[in-house]
């Protein structure tokens, strides 16, 4: 087998975030995708490492922010290179809470999706959240 033949495949680019406690927290993700419409159910692949998925994993919801295509990569590196340990990700920058709680992009998105997770599953690195879409809009006309 061939492993670059994995880099073809496309994905988009994503700040999944939520909310534990009184802290938020988010970070760059590439696997986001829908798995059913009826239920709008989405599913999203989070390394079990990354701050983020303690933030998922106890308050049982996400958004998904949907990065427009023209996002510079000083914005990216924030959420893709930095620690929300060690960092608040979301100071100065525009953003608003969700009705669950969970930070929505207000600048650099064209849409958010909130989701409650169902259920989860294990696949050894990385958990996989499924849950259904309770919220969603359009940012921006951007492109995604």
């Amino acid at each position: 087998m061939n492993p670059k033949t994995l880099h073809q495949i496309s994905y988009g680019l994503y700040i999944v975030a939520a909310r534990k406690g009184d802290k938020i927290n988010g970070q760059i993700a590439n696997t986001v995708f829908q798995i059913t419409s009826k239920p709008p159910t989405l599913a999203v692949s989070i390394n079990k490492e990354n701050y983020t998925h303690e933030f998922i994993k106890e308050s049982r919801s996400f958004v998904v922010n949907v990065l427009d295509r023209d996002t510079g990569m000083v914005f990216i590196g924030r959420f893709g290179f930095k620690c929300g340990r060690d960092i608040d990700k979301f100071d100065g920058i525009k953003h608003r809470l969700s009705q669950l709680g969970n930070p929505i992009l207000e600048e650099n998105s064209t849409a958010f999706l909130e989701v409650r997770v169902d259920k989860e599953i294990d696949v050894g690195t990385h958990t996989i959240f499924i849950g259904e879409v309770v919220d969603a809009d359009i940012i921006s006309d951007g492109e995604p």
